[in-house]
Protein backbone atom coordinates (compact mmCIF):
# COMPACT_ATOMS: atom_id res chain seq x y z
CA UNK A 1 0.00 0.00 0.00
CA UNK A 2 1.30 3.63 -1.30
CA UNK A 3 0.46 6.63 -0.20
CA UNK A 4 1.19 9.97 -0.57
CA UNK A 5 0.29 12.71 1.08
CA UNK A 6 0.43 16.56 0.49
CA UNK A 7 0.14 19.62 1.96
CA UNK A 8 0.15 23.38 0.09
CA UNK A 9 -1.04 26.84 -0.91
CA UNK A 10 -1.21 27.84 2.90
CA UNK A 11 2.42 27.90 4.00
CA UNK A 12 5.47 25.47 4.45
CA UNK A 13 3.67 22.81 1.61
CA UNK A 14 5.31 19.71 1.97
CA UNK A 15 5.00 15.95 0.89
CA UNK A 16 5.12 12.59 2.59
CA UNK A 17 5.32 9.02 1.67
CA UNK A 18 4.05 5.95 3.47
CA UNK A 19 4.58 2.07 2.40
CA UNK A 20 2.63 -0.14 4.19
CA UNK A 21 1.96 1.71 6.93
CA UNK A 22 5.80 2.95 7.49
CA UNK A 23 7.37 6.43 6.95
CA UNK A 24 9.58 6.58 3.78
CA UNK A 25 9.99 9.94 3.07
CA UNK A 26 8.78 13.40 4.01
CA UNK A 27 10.00 17.13 3.00
CA UNK A 28 9.00 20.33 2.95
CA UNK A 29 9.07 21.90 -0.16
CA UNK A 30 11.42 24.93 0.49
CA UNK A 31 14.15 23.04 1.62
CA UNK A 32 14.07 21.95 -2.47
CA UNK A 33 13.07 25.61 -3.96
CA UNK A 34 15.62 27.68 -1.62
CA UNK A 35 12.46 30.07 -1.18
CA UNK A 36 11.61 30.28 2.88
CA UNK A 37 8.00 28.61 4.08
CA UNK A 38 7.46 27.92 0.52
CA UNK A 39 3.97 27.29 0.20
CA UNK A 40 3.65 25.86 -3.63
CA UNK A 41 2.51 22.86 -4.79
CA UNK A 42 5.55 20.00 -3.40
CA UNK A 43 6.79 19.36 -6.79
CA UNK A 44 10.19 18.72 -5.86
CA UNK A 45 9.14 17.39 -2.71
CA UNK A 46 6.92 14.58 -4.01
CA UNK A 47 9.42 13.76 -6.77
CA UNK A 48 12.07 13.02 -4.23
CA UNK A 49 9.25 10.82 -2.00
CA UNK A 50 9.32 8.46 -4.73
CA UNK A 51 12.59 8.51 -5.66
CA UNK A 52 13.45 7.76 -2.42
CA UNK A 53 10.42 5.09 -2.06
CA UNK A 54 12.04 3.57 -5.15
CA UNK A 55 8.53 3.85 -7.21
CA UNK A 56 7.26 5.41 -9.86
CA UNK A 57 3.91 7.49 -10.08
CA UNK A 58 1.89 4.66 -11.27
CA UNK A 59 2.76 3.09 -8.67
CA UNK A 60 0.80 4.83 -6.06
CA UNK A 61 -2.21 4.08 -4.83
CA UNK A 62 -3.27 7.04 -3.57
CA UNK A 63 -2.68 10.22 -3.20
CA UNK A 64 -4.42 12.66 -0.36
CA UNK A 65 -4.78 16.04 0.28
CA UNK A 66 -4.06 17.02 4.11
CA UNK A 67 -7.46 19.30 3.87
CA UNK A 68 -10.91 20.49 2.06
CA UNK A 69 -9.93 22.91 -0.58
CA UNK A 70 -14.04 23.59 -1.01
CA UNK A 71 -14.79 23.80 2.02
CA UNK A 72 -12.22 26.46 3.08
CA UNK A 73 -13.22 28.17 -0.39
CA UNK A 74 -17.08 28.10 1.34
CA UNK A 75 -15.35 30.07 4.72
CA UNK A 76 -13.81 32.49 2.67
CA UNK A 77 -17.13 33.41 0.36
CA UNK A 78 -19.13 33.62 3.64
CA UNK A 79 -16.68 35.98 5.59
CA UNK A 80 -16.27 38.01 2.55
CA UNK A 81 -20.17 38.18 1.86
CA UNK A 82 -20.52 38.71 5.58
CA UNK A 83 -17.79 42.00 5.47
CA UNK A 84 -19.39 43.74 2.29
CA UNK A 85 -18.33 45.85 1.22
CA UNK A 86 -15.76 45.71 3.69
CA UNK A 87 -12.99 43.21 2.49
CA UNK A 88 -13.55 44.15 -1.14
CA UNK A 89 -9.73 45.01 -1.82
CA UNK A 90 -8.71 41.59 -0.38
CA UNK A 91 -11.64 39.70 -1.83
CA UNK A 92 -10.17 40.99 -5.76
CA UNK A 93 -6.78 39.66 -4.56
CA UNK A 94 -7.59 36.08 -3.01
CA UNK A 95 -10.45 34.74 -5.84
CA UNK A 96 -8.11 34.87 -9.03
CA UNK A 97 -5.46 31.81 -7.00
CA UNK A 98 -8.67 30.29 -6.09
CA UNK A 99 -10.57 30.07 -9.25
CA UNK A 100 -6.82 29.48 -11.02
CA UNK A 101 -5.24 27.28 -8.58
CA UNK A 102 -6.43 26.32 -5.14
CA UNK A 103 -9.79 24.64 -5.96
CA UNK A 104 -8.68 22.25 -8.42
CA UNK A 105 -6.28 20.58 -7.10
CA UNK A 106 -6.98 17.03 -8.32
CA UNK A 107 -6.19 18.89 -11.68
CA UNK A 108 -2.68 19.90 -10.14
CA UNK A 109 -1.90 16.94 -8.76
CA UNK A 110 -2.51 15.34 -11.82
CA UNK A 111 -0.54 18.01 -13.86
CA UNK A 112 2.58 18.39 -11.22
CA UNK A 113 2.92 14.54 -10.70
CA UNK A 114 1.54 12.83 -13.85
CA UNK A 115 -0.68 10.77 -11.33
CA UNK A 116 -4.09 9.49 -12.65
CA UNK A 117 -5.20 7.56 -9.91
CA UNK A 118 -7.27 7.78 -6.67
CA UNK A 119 -7.03 10.97 -5.12
CA UNK A 120 -8.67 12.05 -1.58
CA UNK A 121 -9.45 14.76 0.41
CA UNK A 122 -8.93 14.72 4.70
CA UNK A 123 -9.94 17.34 7.25
CA UNK A 124 -7.39 19.93 7.78
CA UNK A 125 -7.51 19.26 11.84
CA UNK A 126 -7.88 15.57 11.15
CA UNK A 127 -4.31 15.87 9.46
CA UNK A 128 -3.14 17.37 12.42
CA UNK A 129 -4.37 14.86 14.84
CA UNK A 130 -3.46 11.93 12.76
CA UNK A 131 0.01 13.30 12.52
CA UNK A 132 -0.20 13.34 16.53
CA UNK A 133 -2.33 10.32 17.30
CA UNK A 134 -1.42 7.87 15.03
CA UNK A 135 2.78 7.55 14.70
CA UNK A 136 2.92 8.71 18.89
CA UNK A 137 4.04 5.94 21.23
CA UNK A 138 0.55 6.13 23.03
CA UNK A 139 -1.91 2.89 22.16
CA UNK A 140 -4.58 5.48 23.39
CA UNK A 141 -4.11 9.66 24.23
CA UNK A 142 -6.05 12.71 24.31
CA UNK A 143 -5.58 14.73 21.19
CA UNK A 144 -5.30 18.93 20.95
CA UNK A 145 -4.73 20.69 17.63
CA UNK A 146 -4.70 24.15 17.54
CA UNK A 147 -3.66 26.64 14.41
CA UNK A 148 -4.75 29.38 12.39
CA UNK A 149 -7.51 28.52 10.55
CA UNK A 150 -8.12 25.17 8.91
CA UNK A 151 -11.64 24.99 6.53
CA UNK A 152 -13.79 26.67 9.80
CA UNK A 153 -11.73 24.65 12.56
CA UNK A 154 -9.15 26.66 14.28
CA UNK A 155 -9.17 24.21 17.13
CA UNK A 156 -10.08 20.75 18.18
CA UNK A 157 -9.82 18.10 20.28
CA UNK A 158 -10.70 14.52 20.67
CA UNK A 159 -9.76 11.16 21.48
CA UNK A 160 -7.49 8.70 19.76
CA UNK A 161 -7.60 4.47 20.48
CA UNK A 162 -5.57 2.34 18.33
CA UNK A 163 -6.65 3.30 14.70
CA UNK A 164 -9.06 5.44 15.31
CA UNK A 165 -9.78 9.05 16.14
CA UNK A 166 -12.64 10.90 17.93
CA UNK A 167 -12.79 14.84 17.46
CA UNK A 168 -15.47 15.80 19.69
CA UNK A 169 -15.41 19.32 20.32
CA UNK A 170 -14.45 22.37 18.17
CA UNK A 171 -13.55 26.10 17.89
CA UNK A 172 -14.68 27.86 14.88
CA UNK A 173 -13.05 30.84 13.01
CA UNK A 174 -12.66 33.62 13.56
CA UNK A 175 -12.15 32.74 17.45
CA UNK A 176 -8.02 31.71 16.70
CA UNK A 177 -5.37 31.17 19.09
CA UNK A 178 -3.13 30.73 16.29
CA UNK A 179 -4.44 33.73 14.73
CA UNK A 180 -4.28 36.23 18.05
CA UNK A 181 -0.63 35.19 18.03
CA UNK A 182 -0.27 35.70 14.48
CA UNK A 183 -1.92 39.01 15.34
CA UNK A 184 0.83 40.24 18.05
CA UNK A 185 3.46 38.96 15.54
CA UNK A 186 1.91 41.31 13.05
CA UNK A 187 2.02 44.29 15.61
CA UNK A 188 5.59 43.93 16.83
CA UNK A 189 6.95 44.21 13.23
CA UNK A 190 7.48 40.61 12.49
CA UNK A 191 6.32 38.44 9.60
CA UNK A 192 3.28 36.61 10.02
CA UNK A 193 3.55 32.64 10.11
CA UNK A 194 7.06 32.96 10.01
CA UNK A 195 8.26 34.76 12.96
CA UNK A 196 5.95 33.72 15.50
CA UNK A 197 8.71 32.26 17.39
CA UNK A 198 10.36 35.56 17.58
CA UNK A 199 7.96 36.79 19.47
CA UNK A 200 8.06 33.72 22.12
CA UNK A 201 11.92 34.20 21.86
CA UNK A 202 11.31 38.30 22.75
CA UNK A 203 8.81 38.04 25.59
CA UNK A 204 11.05 36.43 28.53
CA UNK A 205 12.39 40.16 28.26
CA UNK A 206 9.73 41.40 29.49
CA UNK A 207 6.52 41.57 31.99
CA UNK A 208 3.30 40.85 31.15
CA UNK A 209 1.94 44.32 31.98
CA UNK A 210 -0.12 44.11 29.17
CA UNK A 211 -2.02 41.38 29.91
CA UNK A 212 -5.23 43.19 31.35
CA UNK A 213 -5.56 45.14 27.94
CA UNK A 214 -4.47 41.24 25.79
CA UNK A 215 -8.11 40.12 27.79
CA UNK A 216 -9.47 42.73 26.54
CA UNK A 217 -9.23 41.26 22.42
CA UNK A 218 -9.42 37.90 23.73
CA UNK A 219 -11.88 36.18 26.42
CA UNK A 220 -11.76 32.56 27.96
CA UNK A 221 -13.51 30.05 30.48
CA UNK A 222 -11.91 27.97 32.99
CA UNK A 223 -12.89 24.74 30.12
CA UNK A 224 -10.12 26.88 27.66
CA UNK A 225 -12.94 27.75 25.16
CA UNK A 226 -12.14 31.37 24.01
CA UNK A 227 -13.31 34.03 21.63
CA UNK A 228 -12.06 36.85 19.63
CA UNK A 229 -13.24 40.59 20.27
CA UNK A 230 -13.12 40.60 16.46
CA UNK A 231 -13.36 45.04 17.15
CA UNK A 232 -9.85 44.92 17.23
CA UNK A 233 -8.89 42.99 14.01
CA UNK A 234 -8.57 43.47 10.61
CA UNK A 235 -8.05 40.12 9.11
CA UNK A 236 -11.70 39.25 8.79
CA UNK A 237 -11.42 41.85 5.71
CA UNK A 238 -8.57 43.49 5.40
CA UNK A 239 -4.63 43.00 4.33
CA UNK A 240 -3.94 44.15 8.26
CA UNK A 241 -4.25 41.39 11.16
CA UNK A 242 -4.92 44.52 13.47
CA UNK A 243 -6.74 47.21 13.00
CA UNK A 244 -6.98 51.11 14.35
CA UNK A 245 -8.92 50.07 17.76
CA UNK A 246 -5.88 47.58 18.80
CA UNK A 247 -3.27 50.72 18.03
CA UNK A 248 -5.09 52.76 20.32
CA UNK A 249 -5.82 49.91 23.38
CA UNK A 250 -1.99 49.19 23.34
CA UNK A 251 -0.69 53.02 22.69
CA UNK A 252 0.56 53.00 19.27
CA UNK A 253 0.56 51.70 15.65
CA UNK A 254 2.28 48.31 14.74
CA UNK A 255 6.17 48.30 15.24
CA UNK A 256 7.84 49.09 11.73
CA UNK A 257 10.08 46.06 10.94
CA UNK A 258 13.86 46.25 11.87
CA UNK A 259 13.57 49.26 14.00
CA UNK A 260 14.63 49.30 17.31
CA UNK A 261 13.05 46.99 19.95
CA UNK A 262 12.18 49.10 23.44
CA UNK A 263 10.82 47.96 26.62
CA UNK A 264 7.54 47.89 25.58
CA UNK A 265 7.69 45.70 22.72
CA UNK A 266 9.33 43.08 25.40
CA UNK A 267 6.30 43.79 27.75
CA UNK A 268 3.35 42.73 25.09
CA UNK A 269 5.88 39.91 23.61
CA UNK A 270 5.30 38.87 27.53
CA UNK A 271 1.55 39.57 27.73
CA UNK A 272 0.21 37.08 24.55
CA UNK A 273 2.66 34.72 25.50
CA UNK A 274 1.12 34.55 29.33
CA UNK A 275 -2.63 34.51 27.59
CA UNK A 276 -1.32 31.39 25.39
CA UNK A 277 0.11 29.33 28.23
CA UNK A 278 -2.91 30.19 30.05
CA UNK A 279 -5.71 29.27 27.32
CA UNK A 280 -3.28 26.10 26.30
CA UNK A 281 -3.25 25.13 29.60
CA UNK A 282 -7.04 25.65 30.70
CA UNK A 283 -7.80 23.66 27.30
CA UNK A 284 -5.63 20.48 27.83
CA UNK A 285 -6.83 20.52 31.99
CA UNK A 286 -10.71 20.37 29.87
CA UNK A 287 -9.83 17.67 27.53
CA UNK A 288 -8.00 15.66 30.75
CA UNK A 289 -11.29 15.79 32.81
CA UNK A 290 -13.45 15.16 29.73
CA UNK A 291 -11.49 11.96 28.18
CA UNK A 292 -9.66 10.44 31.68
CA UNK A 293 -6.67 10.36 29.78
CA UNK A 294 -3.50 10.47 31.33
CA UNK A 295 -1.48 11.15 27.62
CA UNK A 296 -1.52 13.60 25.34
CA UNK A 297 -0.57 14.11 21.75
CA UNK A 298 -0.39 17.61 19.92
CA UNK A 299 -0.10 19.33 16.49
CA UNK A 300 -0.80 22.34 14.82
CA UNK A 301 1.12 25.40 14.65
CA UNK A 302 0.49 26.59 18.44
CA UNK A 303 1.61 23.04 19.45
CA UNK A 304 5.19 24.62 18.23
CA UNK A 305 4.98 27.41 21.09
CA UNK A 306 7.54 25.31 23.15
CA UNK A 307 7.04 27.52 25.92
CA UNK A 308 3.66 26.64 26.18
CA UNK A 309 3.64 23.08 25.66
CA UNK A 310 6.37 23.04 29.12
CA UNK A 311 3.36 24.14 30.54
CA UNK A 312 1.12 22.24 29.13
CA UNK A 313 3.03 19.24 30.69
CA UNK A 314 3.61 20.39 33.98
CA UNK A 315 0.41 22.25 35.39
CA UNK A 316 -2.36 20.08 33.10
CA UNK A 317 -2.17 16.78 34.88
CA UNK A 318 -1.19 14.80 31.94
CA UNK A 319 1.22 12.00 32.73
CA UNK A 320 3.09 12.44 29.67
CA UNK A 321 2.90 14.69 26.18
CA UNK A 322 3.89 13.86 22.19
CA UNK A 323 3.96 16.84 20.11
CA UNK A 324 4.14 16.02 16.32
CA UNK A 325 7.95 17.58 14.93
CA UNK A 326 6.12 18.61 12.10
CA UNK A 327 3.46 20.24 13.92
CA UNK A 328 2.41 22.83 11.67
CA UNK A 329 1.14 22.57 8.06
CA UNK A 330 4.39 20.15 6.58
CA UNK A 331 2.83 17.83 9.52
CA UNK A 332 -0.28 17.73 7.63
CA UNK A 333 0.89 16.09 4.64
CA UNK A 334 2.29 13.05 7.09
CA UNK A 335 -1.10 13.02 9.19
CA UNK A 336 -3.11 12.85 5.90
CA UNK A 337 -1.40 9.94 4.79
CA UNK A 338 -1.51 7.74 8.01
CA UNK A 339 -5.30 8.82 8.82
CA UNK A 340 -6.02 6.95 5.31
CA UNK A 341 -3.82 4.32 5.72
CA UNK A 342 -5.00 3.72 9.51
CA UNK A 343 -8.13 5.24 9.85
CA UNK A 344 -9.83 4.81 6.94
CA UNK A 345 -8.74 1.49 5.39
CA UNK A 346 -8.25 0.32 8.62
CA UNK A 347 -5.28 -1.13 8.32
CA UNK A 348 -3.20 -1.71 12.44
CA UNK A 349 -0.72 1.12 13.11
CA UNK A 350 2.82 -0.17 12.80
CA UNK A 351 5.03 2.67 12.76
CA UNK A 352 6.13 5.03 16.01
CA UNK A 353 8.00 8.38 15.42
CA UNK A 354 10.98 8.44 16.91
CA UNK A 355 13.15 10.51 15.61
CA UNK A 356 12.34 13.51 12.68
CA UNK A 357 15.40 12.07 10.04
CA UNK A 358 13.03 11.60 7.13
CA UNK A 359 14.47 13.86 4.53
CA UNK A 360 17.36 13.39 1.99
CA UNK A 361 20.29 11.89 2.64
CA UNK A 362 23.83 12.35 0.52
CA UNK A 363 25.97 9.42 -0.10
CA UNK A 364 29.87 9.62 0.27
CA UNK A 365 30.57 9.51 -3.41
CA UNK A 366 27.92 12.48 -3.86
CA UNK A 367 29.19 14.67 -1.58
CA UNK A 368 33.14 14.02 -2.71
CA UNK A 369 31.97 14.51 -6.56
CA UNK A 370 30.58 18.23 -5.73
CA UNK A 371 33.40 19.15 -3.11
CA UNK A 372 35.73 17.89 -5.86
CA UNK A 373 33.72 19.97 -8.30
CA UNK A 374 34.24 23.34 -6.99
CA UNK A 375 38.16 22.54 -5.89
CA UNK A 376 36.94 22.53 -1.73
CA UNK A 377 40.20 21.55 0.10
CA UNK A 378 39.22 18.68 2.77
CA UNK A 379 40.36 15.74 4.28
CA UNK A 380 38.41 11.84 4.69
CA UNK A 381 37.96 11.06 8.56
CA UNK A 382 36.92 7.96 10.44
CA UNK A 383 34.11 8.43 12.71
CA UNK A 384 36.13 8.17 15.52
CA UNK A 385 38.57 10.94 14.37
CA UNK A 386 35.88 12.76 13.14
CA UNK A 387 33.89 13.38 16.26
CA UNK A 388 37.20 14.30 17.94
CA UNK A 389 38.60 16.51 15.94
CA UNK A 390 35.15 18.33 15.35
CA UNK A 391 34.58 18.11 19.45
CA UNK A 392 38.09 19.66 19.76
CA UNK A 393 37.31 22.24 17.48
CA UNK A 394 34.14 23.02 19.05
CA UNK A 395 35.99 23.32 22.48
CA UNK A 396 37.99 25.71 21.03
CA UNK A 397 35.51 28.30 20.23
CA UNK A 398 35.38 27.30 16.32
CA UNK A 399 31.46 27.55 15.09
CA UNK A 400 31.54 24.16 13.00
CA UNK A 401 29.02 23.56 10.46
CA UNK A 402 27.51 20.29 10.86
CA UNK A 403 25.58 18.03 7.53
CA UNK A 404 25.04 14.15 8.56
CA UNK A 405 22.67 11.36 6.84
CA UNK A 406 19.02 12.81 6.31
CA UNK A 407 17.75 15.69 6.67
CA UNK A 408 14.99 16.31 9.38
CA UNK A 409 11.51 16.90 8.72
CA UNK A 410 10.08 20.05 10.69
CA UNK A 411 11.26 22.95 11.22
CA UNK A 412 14.22 22.46 14.16
CA UNK A 413 17.60 21.68 12.66
CA UNK A 414 18.19 17.82 15.29
CA UNK A 415 21.69 17.44 14.80
CA UNK A 416 21.42 16.69 10.74
CA UNK A 417 21.52 19.85 9.51
CA UNK A 418 23.04 21.86 12.28
CA UNK A 419 25.35 24.28 13.03
CA UNK A 420 27.36 23.46 16.42
CA UNK A 421 29.46 25.81 18.92
CA UNK A 422 30.40 26.01 22.39
CA UNK A 423 27.88 26.82 25.09
CA UNK A 424 30.56 27.45 27.80
CA UNK A 425 30.80 30.42 25.76
CA UNK A 426 29.17 33.59 27.01
CA UNK A 427 30.00 35.75 24.00
CA UNK A 428 28.92 32.79 21.82
CA UNK A 429 25.14 33.48 21.60
CA UNK A 430 26.41 36.96 20.04
CA UNK A 431 28.73 35.72 17.71
CA UNK A 432 26.41 33.38 16.30
CA UNK A 433 23.57 35.81 15.78
CA UNK A 434 25.62 38.87 14.20
CA UNK A 435 28.10 36.74 12.38
CA UNK A 436 26.45 33.79 11.31
CA UNK A 437 22.89 34.17 11.76
CA UNK A 438 22.84 37.68 10.53
CA UNK A 439 19.85 37.80 12.99
CA UNK A 440 18.54 39.61 16.15
CA UNK A 441 20.66 39.89 18.95
CA UNK A 442 18.09 39.06 20.83
CA UNK A 443 17.64 35.26 20.11
CA UNK A 444 18.29 32.38 22.04
CA UNK A 445 20.02 29.58 21.38
CA UNK A 446 19.05 25.71 21.88
CA UNK A 447 20.92 22.82 23.45
CA UNK A 448 21.70 19.55 22.74
CA UNK A 449 22.11 17.25 25.34
CA UNK A 450 23.04 13.88 26.06
CA UNK A 451 19.57 12.16 26.97
CA UNK A 452 21.04 10.50 30.08
CA UNK A 453 22.14 13.76 31.48
CA UNK A 454 19.31 15.94 31.06
CA UNK A 455 18.06 15.86 34.45
CA UNK A 456 22.09 16.95 35.61
CA UNK A 457 21.40 20.40 34.15
CA UNK A 458 17.82 21.12 33.46
CA UNK A 459 14.84 21.21 35.15
CA UNK A 460 12.15 19.19 33.44
CA UNK A 461 9.47 18.32 35.56
CA UNK A 462 8.05 15.63 35.16
CA UNK A 463 11.34 14.31 33.82
CA UNK A 464 10.89 13.97 30.38
CA UNK A 465 12.90 13.66 26.90
CA UNK A 466 12.56 16.69 24.23
CA UNK A 467 14.10 14.70 20.98
CA UNK A 468 12.25 17.55 19.16
CA UNK A 469 13.03 20.58 20.85
CA UNK A 470 9.72 21.43 21.27
CA UNK A 471 10.07 21.98 25.46
CA UNK A 472 11.89 24.52 27.19
CA UNK A 473 12.99 23.86 31.05
CA UNK A 474 15.02 25.81 33.36
CA UNK A 475 18.67 25.26 33.58
CA UNK A 476 19.93 24.00 36.81
CA UNK A 477 21.11 27.14 38.91
CA UNK A 478 24.70 25.19 39.98
CA UNK A 479 24.91 24.18 36.06
CA UNK A 480 24.96 27.85 34.92
CA UNK A 481 28.25 27.00 33.14
CA UNK A 482 26.39 26.95 29.56
CA UNK A 483 25.45 31.01 29.04
CA UNK A 484 25.10 30.79 25.66
CA UNK A 485 22.20 28.55 25.56
CA UNK A 486 20.68 30.25 29.03
CA UNK A 487 17.80 32.46 28.47
CA UNK A 488 17.50 35.93 30.22
CA UNK A 489 15.04 33.86 32.03
CA UNK A 490 16.79 30.79 33.32
CA UNK A 491 15.19 28.84 30.46
CA UNK A 492 16.51 26.44 27.36
CA UNK A 493 14.58 25.16 24.41
CA UNK A 494 15.95 21.67 25.26
CA UNK A 495 16.81 18.95 22.81
CA UNK A 496 17.64 15.98 24.57
CA UNK A 497 19.63 13.69 22.29
CA UNK A 498 19.47 9.82 22.06
CA UNK A 499 22.25 6.75 21.06
CA UNK A 500 19.63 4.99 19.38
CA UNK A 501 18.55 7.61 17.07
CA UNK A 502 21.46 9.53 15.87
CA UNK A 503 24.46 7.83 17.05
CA UNK A 504 26.73 9.88 15.12
CA UNK A 505 25.57 13.05 16.72
CA UNK A 506 25.11 11.27 20.26
CA UNK A 507 28.93 10.48 19.85
CA UNK A 508 30.04 13.67 19.07
CA UNK A 509 28.11 15.48 22.41
CA UNK A 510 29.63 12.63 24.39
CA UNK A 511 33.11 13.29 23.05
CA UNK A 512 32.73 16.98 23.94
CA UNK A 513 31.86 15.93 27.15
CA UNK A 514 35.05 13.89 27.68
CA UNK A 515 37.42 16.72 26.44
CA UNK A 516 34.85 19.26 28.50
CA UNK A 517 33.30 17.95 31.16
CA UNK A 518 29.68 19.52 30.02
CA UNK A 519 27.84 17.28 28.12
CA UNK A 520 26.22 20.13 26.15
CA UNK A 521 26.64 22.21 22.89
CA UNK A 522 24.73 24.72 20.86
CA UNK A 523 22.47 23.48 17.75
CA UNK A 524 21.26 25.93 15.74
CA UNK A 525 19.92 25.40 12.21
CA UNK A 526 22.11 25.73 9.12
CA UNK A 527 21.16 28.23 7.32
CA UNK A 528 21.35 32.50 8.05
CA UNK A 529 18.31 34.74 8.09
CA UNK A 530 15.38 34.81 5.34
CA UNK A 531 16.75 31.29 3.94
CA UNK A 532 15.68 27.50 4.88
CA UNK A 533 17.35 25.02 6.58
CA UNK A 534 19.72 23.38 4.22
CA UNK A 535 19.41 20.64 2.07
CA UNK A 536 22.18 19.20 -0.08
CA UNK A 537 25.73 19.74 -0.07
CA UNK A 538 26.19 22.12 -2.09
CA UNK A 539 23.80 24.18 0.09
CA UNK A 540 26.34 23.66 2.99
CA UNK A 541 29.00 24.60 1.31
CA UNK A 542 27.48 28.15 0.01
CA UNK A 543 26.38 28.59 3.53
CA UNK A 544 29.63 27.94 5.01
CA UNK A 545 31.44 30.48 2.32
CA UNK A 546 28.95 33.27 3.15
CA UNK A 547 29.32 33.30 6.81
CA UNK A 548 32.02 33.46 9.17
CA UNK A 549 31.73 29.86 10.21
CA UNK A 550 35.57 27.89 11.03
CA UNK A 551 34.78 24.85 9.80
CA UNK A 552 32.58 22.34 8.19
CA UNK A 553 31.24 18.78 8.35
CA UNK A 554 29.98 17.00 5.41
CA UNK A 555 29.50 13.37 6.21
CA UNK A 556 32.76 12.02 6.72
CA UNK A 557 34.48 15.37 5.51
CA UNK A 558 36.25 18.24 7.91
CA UNK A 559 36.79 21.29 5.88
CA UNK A 560 38.59 24.73 7.30
CA UNK A 561 37.41 27.97 6.10
CA UNK A 562 41.04 28.94 5.91
CA UNK A 563 42.12 26.40 3.61
CA UNK A 564 38.90 26.78 0.86
CA UNK A 565 39.44 28.65 -2.51
CA UNK A 566 38.23 32.10 -2.45
CA UNK A 567 34.04 32.02 -3.09
CA UNK A 568 32.47 32.94 -5.86
CA UNK A 569 28.60 33.21 -6.61
CA UNK A 570 27.47 31.11 -9.20
CA UNK A 571 25.19 33.09 -11.61
CA UNK A 572 22.51 30.33 -12.34
CA UNK A 573 22.65 28.22 -9.02
CA UNK A 574 18.70 26.42 -9.65
CA UNK A 575 20.55 24.93 -12.51
CA UNK A 576 23.23 23.64 -9.80
CA UNK A 577 19.80 22.28 -7.91
CA UNK A 578 18.55 20.70 -11.09
CA UNK A 579 14.82 22.62 -9.83
CA UNK A 580 14.26 23.86 -13.57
Amino acid sequence: MRILGISAFYHDSAAALVVDGQLVAAAQEERFSRRKHDDRFPTHAAKWCLKEGNIGVADLDYVVFYDKPFMKFERLLFTYLEQFPRGFRTFCIAMPLWMNEKLWIKSVIRHALGFHGKILFNDHHMSHAASAFLVSPFEEAAILTVDGVGEWSTSTWGVGRGSQIELREETRFPHSLGLLYSAFTYYLGFKVNSAEYKVMGLAPYGKPVYYDKVREVVEWREDGSFRLNTKYFDFLHGLRMTNERFDALFGGPPRVAETRLTQREFDIAASIQKVTDEIMVALARHIRHKTGMNKLCMAGGVALNCVANAKVLREAGFDDIWVQPAAGDAGGALGAAFYLHNSVLGNPRSFRMDHALYGPAYSEEESRSYLDSIGAKYRRLEPEDLVRETAALIAAGHVVGWHQGRMEFGPRALGARSILADARDAKMKDTLNMKIKFREGFRPFAPSVIEERTAEFFELDPPHTSPFMLLVADVRPDKRVIPSVTHVDGSARLQTVSRDTNPLYYALIEEFDRQTGVPVIINTSFNVRGEPIVCTPADAYRCFMRTNMDDLVIGPFLMHKADQPPWQESGDWRKEFALD
